[in-house]
């Protein structure tokens, strides 16, 4: 099942250390098959205050998702980024492509005994 590493951050001034991280970000994501998904782009905020950016990169599985976040590679450049930019990061699993809502609502609903 793909996962997810979603960045919730709130980046200032730009630096050298920020410029190197995304410099070298790629090559630490490469050996664990994960891509970004958006990177750098403005988000349309359709709902309540947003003053930030999303990253999201997809990985084969969760699994793999946690071991990139916790290879040496990654967290060697990690300080550049978590030293100048405030923002929260997850790690998320997907669904699977024949999912459905209603049917997670259905079994919400049951165990509310609604």
């Amino acid at each position: 099942m793909t996962a997810y590493a979603i960045a919730h951050i709130r980046p200032e001034t730009m630096n050298e250390d920020i410029l190197t991280y995304i410099e070298t970000i790629q090559s630490t994501m490469d050996p664990f098959g994960g891509r970004f998904l958006v990177h750098g782009k403005e988000a349309e905020v359709l709902e309540g205050p947003f003053p930030s950016t999303v990253v999201m990169i997809g990985f084969p599985d969760i699994e793999t998702a946690r071991a990139w976040y916790a290879c040496d590679a990654y967290q060697a450049i990690l300080p550049l980024r978590t030293d100048h930019i405030a923002g929260e990061v997850i790690l998320v699993e997907g669904v699977p492509a024949d999912y459905d809502a209603s049917k997670t609502a259905a079994g919400l609903r049951a165990a509310a005994g609604l």
